[in-house]
């Protein structure tokens, strides 16, 4: 339970489609009926006209029946049952008009009606294995957003916002985490990339968000916050080296905000942010980057926490590497601190916002990976509109979590 966090009344979180929305756009027909009916009618005109003027030496009619079988990879069931009616007594039709021995006209009929029911099944199969791949897709992509907290998120030093756009590809379900704790020890922020896709990832991430929510609250110091967290993915990771599932690292971003001008971070191998102030924009310094949760006993350094100014008025991106790794057609990838040196005077949604849409536009709506990102800007309210338990709340919820 999070304590202490006012969301404004007109909170923006994007809500996925549900799960119904996209499985009946996953198994919608891509030609519509009366187009379909157009075509098949004047397909059917110009065979049996050329099956006219070719006469006997060439009959074109009979390969009226692989029609249906092509209608059955665009369009629906009921489409394609109708385009097996269309073609079926047209080139039963010519067969029996063709003349010859009974066995070859019956032989002649019954693969007719064969191929058509061949592919109003294949039709059937091929929307029934849709369905499951949408149904699949989109429970992973309500799963991992479910989990995630909507956006935005006010408390009583910072306002954060952001954009958070899963990749959503049934084998390319990312990792992208992110979580804003209200605390006794001020607001502290985490933005993070689980190493790979899938459902493992994701699963990765929960173990990585439950224990930052915990230890957000309990521990006093950043870095026993970064501790905790790192213990949690050592953790998942040796259950899933026993389940045979590989182990994962996570790149991460730690940050804690006092109210007092001066934000303190950890960086676990993650990517730095960018600061927007007064007409400029650029990347934080950070330097003393240490190696990603779930890879300290590979370091002989202690995570040390770093001490970062950040005046009023400026705004902090943070964001994964979905944001700089996004490619355009040729390959290049988003010159993401090109654009935001044009982006300095807009407003913490404003810059969400142009982000977002010049990114889909840069990469042409081919996304690799997912795409988190978050703003950071000064909290607006007075301490008069504050909630005057919320450091009460916060302070009785670490007690109880420190065993006092």
């Amino acid at each position: 339970m999070t304590i202490g966090v006012r969301r404004p009344a007109m909170a923006r979180s994007v809500e996925p489609p549900s799960p119904d929305a996209g499985e009946r756009a996953a198994v919608a027909a891509r030609i519509g009926t009366p187009a379909l009916m157009g075509g098949l009618a004047l397909l059917s005109l110009i065979v049996v006209c050329l099956d006219v003027l070719t006469g006997e030496d060439l009959r074109l009619i009979p390969l009226l029946v692989v029609v249906p079988a092509l209608v059955s990879v665009f369009c629906t069931v009921r489409q394609t049952v109708a385009a097996a009616l269309w073609i079926m007594p047209i080139v039963v039709i010519s067969r029996l008009a063709s003349g010859g021995s009974f066995w070859d006209m019956a032989s002649g009929v019954c693969f007719t009606v064969l191929a058509c029911a061949l592919g109003v099944g294949v039709c059937a199969r091929r929307i029934r294995h849709v369905s499951e791949i949408a149904r699949l897709r989109s429970a992973a992509v309500a799963l991992q957003r479910q989990i995630l907290r909507p956006l935005p998120v006010a408390t009583e030093q910072v306002h954060v916002d952001g954009i958070y756009a899963p990749i959503e590809e049934d084998h390319l379900v990312g990792g992208d985490i992110y979580e804003i704790i209200q605390t006794p020890y001020g607001t502290r922020v985490i933005i993070g990339d689980v190493q790979g896709k899938g459902l493992a990832a994701i699963g990765v991430g929960f173990a990585a968000l439950g224990a930052f929510r915990e230890a957000a609250i309990r521990e006093p110091g950043l870095t026993g916050v970064v501790d905790a967290v790192e213990d949690a993915v050592v953790r998942h990771n040796a259950f899933s080296a026993q389940t045979g599932e590989t182990e994962r690292f996570v790149t991460a971003l730690v940050l804690g905000l006092d109210g007092a001008g001066r934000v303190q971070a950890v960086n676990c191998g993650h990517l730095p942010p960018r600061m927007l102030h007064e007409g400029v924009a650029a990347a934080v310094p950070l330097r003393r980057t240490s190696v990603p949760l779930g890879m300290a006993e590979l370091s002989n350094e202690a995570r040390v926490a770093e001490w970062l100014d950040f005046p009023p008025g400026a705004t902090l991106l943070m964001f994964t590497d979905g944001v700089t790794e996004a490619r355009d057609a040729s390959g290049a990838f988003y010159p993401l601190d090109a654009r935001l040196s044009h982006w300095t005077r807009l407003g913490p949604r404003e810059l969400l916002d142009t982000l977002h849409t010049d990114l889909e536009a840069f990469s042409g709506g081919v996304r690799r990976d997912d795409i988190a990102a978050l703003t950071l800007s000064g909290s607006s309210s007075d301490s008069s509109s504050r909630p005057v338990t919320a450091g009460v709340d916060a302070r009785r919820a670490a007690e109880a979590f420190s065993g006092r």
